[in-house]
């Protein structure tokens, strides 16, 4: 007997073959020709991206927390390579280390690492899922579903931001969010989507003077999610619209982690921009020391709420957990909410991390951690290249477990350093034979369009 889930696998391939570019480069053909008999195939991909995370903000949150770096279970995965993460341009090696600035320059913006790392395609700055000319590209949740997975995404700010919607969504300008969140819930298959951006608080959980619908695609769309009459996708390939559970308290959030679940969920916790950093309080005290919106879900309650959705299809799943606000606090260069921010998203991957030892095996699940981009420049103090010298990069310095290390932010915005990639399941092996580059720091390295293709190529 044909699965529900199974049968939506035609019906997709119909519509997308119409209206969407498919790829062409080999990488990606493969995953739709013919497949080698040994070739690993993963059953479950878990992508978890820790927006505006570097080498160093890893070791921040690390010496924070433990007192010594080297401490998080990915950074101890069988496959650990740098990525590079330019939309235009290049990463030029040996410039990056010979001249602190180089860096500084070339950066990519979360749009267009979004799309490049869900379609294997490089794009302009702000484009959501399209190339450069504006056609909509095919990316890997569109994929997942036609295979009859189970998908979702979530984020610890608003799920119409960049990176969730670029692994959804197909729009020219990341700014138009409204549009971005209507074609989330209204016209893609996805089943389970998480994040902040309530319409009716504010940043610290509390009922806002002024609404603002701009970020869940409009009062109406609002609405209609509320009393269940927004019109939406058949998301299981039955015939019949499937309309979304929507959750907004943390005690449903918490519900979600065990037992019997919903089939498709919308999960948008009561609070503004995002979970915690943009809360209010002295925004660049040490860590945790403004205290915490306590009403709001923690990112790792959202993951294991997602993950409990999502396996319940036999097929298996495709999830993306974003971890947002490590870019804001880097713009912002807030030492102590990127420590917060990174802290709760590792978190969130002991959770994926427990998940597969309890629930899967690594030979049916694959898990990717890494990053869109650095942000905020972030390095040890003293580093900089003073006039006819040469760069110097300092290591953080560690002020023991509890004590915020010693930290130098060298600019506001995104770098085009290369950021860590770390894999884990039997899958992770094909990334060898894609790390072909080599950096005289960080070694053998892949680029971020390097993910969708590995990803188009092992699922089944």
């Amino acid at each position: 007997m044909i699965s529900v889930k199974t049968l939506k696998k035609n019906a997709l391939s119909m519509v997308l073959a119409g209206s969407l570019v498919f790829a062409q480069t080999s990488g990606i053909a493969m995953a739709q020709g013919s497949v080698a008999p040994d070739k690993p195939i993963a059953k479950n991909i878990i992508v978890m991206i820790s927006d505006g995370c570097g080498y160093n903000q890893i070791d921040a949150a690390n010496l924070y927390r433990y007192g010594k770096t080297g401490v998080q279970p990915y950074e101890h995965f069988p496959v650990k390579y740098g990525m590079s993460t330019y939309s235009v341009g290049s990463y030029n090696p040996q410039q990056a280390w010979g001249s602190f600035d180089y860096v500084k320059e070339g950066a990519t913006d979360s749009a267009a690492a979004a799309t490049a790392m869900s379609t294997g395609f490089k794009t302009y700055d702000a484009a959501i899922g399209v190339d450069n000319d504006k056609q909509p590209l095919k990316n890997v949740l569109e994929r997942a579903e036609e295979l009859g997975k189970a998908t979702g995404v979530i984020t610890s700010v608003q799920f119409s931001h960049a990176t969730p919607a670029g692994f959804v969504a197909h729009n020219e300008s990341r700014n138009n969010y409204s549009e971005i969140a209507n074609e989330m819930l209204q016209k893609s298959s996805t089943d389970v989507i998480m994040s902040a951006g309530h319409p009716l608080y504010d940043n610290d959980g509390k009922k806002a003077s002024k609404t603002n619908y701009k970020y869940v695609g409009g009062e109406s769309t609002w609405q209609g999610l509320l009393d269940g009459s927004l019109q939406v996708a058949d998301a299981d390939g039955d015939g019949k619209a499937d309309p979304w559970t929507l959750i907004q308290e943390r005690k449903d959030f918490q519900k979600l982690m065990s037992g019997e679940t919903p089939t498709r969920v919308c999960g948008v916790a009561q609070v503004a921009s995002t979970l915690q950093q943009s809360r209010s309080g002295d925004d660049k005290a040490n860590p945790y020391v403004v205290p915490l919106n306590e009403t709001v879900p923690m990112l790792e309650e959202m993951t294991k709420g997602a993950l409990n959705v999502l396996d319940n299809d036999k097929d298996g799943f495709f999830l993306m957990v974003e971890g947002g606000a490590i870019d804001w606090a880097g713009h912002a260069n807030q030492s102590g909410r990127m420590i917060e921010e990174e802290n709760e998203f590792n978190k969130s991957v002991e959770a994926v991390n427990n998940w597969v030892e309890k629930n899967s095996n690594w030979g049916e699940t694959l898990l990717i951690v890494t990053g869109d981009h650095e942000c905020g420049y972030l390095t040890g103090p003293g580093s900089g290249q003073a006039a006819g010298s040469q760069p110097v990069w300092n290591p953080l310095k560690n002020n023991g477990a509890g004590n915020l290390p010693g930290m130098q932010w060298n600019s506001p915005e995104h770098t085009n350093s290369l950021i860590p990639f770390f894999a884990k399941g039997d899958a992770a092996r094909i990334f060898k034979s894609y790390a072909d580059e080599k950096d005289p720091v960080r070694g053998s390295y892949i680029d971020n369009t390097e993910i969708a293709k590995v990803i188009f190529d092992i699922m089944e």
